[in-house]
């Protein structure tokens, strides 16, 4: 059980790296860990939820307490559309922008955390299915 708890810490953090400014793949440490001990499938999918969710808030915070009055790009969008962009949080590049859109706009946090977690998870669930 050790090797399966350090695999998902691994994961957990490789999954909260990805989702900030970080290059990290949490995509290949989901793999890696899949291709280990696929029984891990349903806690290795929470954790690179939790992880990657986690990172987006952090972002999101970074918005709302570092925010200046200079305006964002995706801050239109995000005003627009509101918490179900989040969304799409797990894309790359436009993702960050997203969260940290959300944070500057001051939308509210739960909503944000719930929308951001739920397409994380139908993401990884696809990469899980793929590999």
């Amino acid at each position: 059980m050790i090797g399966a708890e350090a695999s998902l810490l691994g994961l957990l953090g490789a999954s909260f790296l990805a989702s900030t400014l970080v290059p990290v793949s949490s995509e290949a440490a989901l793999f890696a860990v899949l291709k280990l001990d696929s029984a891990l499938l349903w806690p290795a999918l929470g954790v690179a939820t939790l992880g990657n969710t986690a990172g987006g808030l952090t972002t999101y915070l970074i918005g709302r307490y570092a925010g200046s009055k200079k305006p964002l790009t995706q801050l239109d969008r995000v005003k627009r559309y509101g918490a179900p962009l989040l969304l799409f949080a797990w894309l790359p590049v436009v993702g960050d922008a997203f969260c940290l859109a959300a944070g500057w706009a001051r939308l509210n946090w739960l909503a944000v955390a719930l929308f951001s977690a739920a397409g994380r998870f139908l993401r990884y669930w696809v990469v899980a299915q793929i590999g």
